[in-house]
Formats: C-alpha cells, structure tokens, sequence
C-alpha cells in the first residue's frame, strides 16, 4: 500500500506537471503507446478546466503522484474526464482514491451518476470502482468502454 497521502484541487501552475505525468501513465499501457506517439496533440490539460475546479490532484510528500478531472454533463451526471497515477504507484488505492473523491464531488453538485469512457485494458479497474459498462463509444484511438457509476 502507498504511504500516506492527500488529495487536494489542482492549480493552473501545475498543468504542466500534470500533462508529463499523463505522458508516464499513458505510454506504460501499450495498448495506448503506439498512438499517442504518433497524435502527441492528443495529452493536453486546458487551464479553464483546472480553473473551473474539477481537477484533483493526489500527493504525498508534496510531490504530484496521480490527478483525476471531472466536468459536468448537460443530462445532469458528470463525466470523470480523466485519471493518471504515477506507474510506479500503481494498484496502491492512488485511482480508486481519485474516483472516489470524483465522485463525491459530483454528487455534491447534484449529479446523479459519474460516466468515463475507458479503455478496454481498464475495465477490470473500472468495475473494481463500482462503474457498470453500458456500451462502447469510436474515439480518436479505438473503441472506448462507456462506463456508469450510479451515485
């Protein structure tokens, strides 16, 4: 298990350090490498979207170890726009802590459920976390699992 650590909101000063830890994540799944090497446009973390609140980040030793960001949905749910842990780190609750807190935060807002569009190599992690497949979406890279999480 990982040592201690906290989850707090981002700051826009941090988006480059989010971006390259996004990089880490990314490029350890193979199944992704491939692609974003190929469409490295693909990694960007907008400013507006820490700005709006609804990035976390998780850290330990004030160091950056995982982020995750949730955005609202018109249909009233939110959408778990993106989660990345240090590869290192790993299967130690870091994700499951960020989904968690995600989702506590949507629900605060008043949403009903959280969606994520994953890959399939997610799945097993995704279930693990209460989400329920309900489909699969074309994205940039290939089929993507639509995932709910009731709230």
């Amino acid at each position: 298990m990982a040592s201690f650590f906290s989850i707090r909101p981002a700051s826009t000063g941090e988006r480059e350090t989010l971006e390259a830890l996004q990089w880490r994540a990314s490029l350890n799944n193979s199944g992704d490498r491939e692609a974003l090497l190929a469409h490295p446009d693909a990694i960007v973390l907008p400013d507006a979207q820490i700005e709006a609140g609804g990035v976390f980040v998780a850290e330990r030793d004030n160091v950056i170890i995982g982020f995750a960001a949730v955005q609202p949905r018109a249909d009233g749910t939110a959408e778990l726009d993106g989660l990345f842990v240090e590869p290192a780190l790993w299967k130690h609750g870091i994700g499951r802590s960020l989904v968690n807190h995600c989702a506590a935060f949507a629900s605060a807002g008043g949403a009903s459920a959280l969606h994520v569009t994953g890959n399939p190599h997610s799945l097993g992690f995704y279930n693990a976390c209460g989400f329920e497949q309900i489909g699969v979406e074309k994205t940039r890279f290939g089929a993507g699992l639509v995932m709910r999480k009731q709230l």
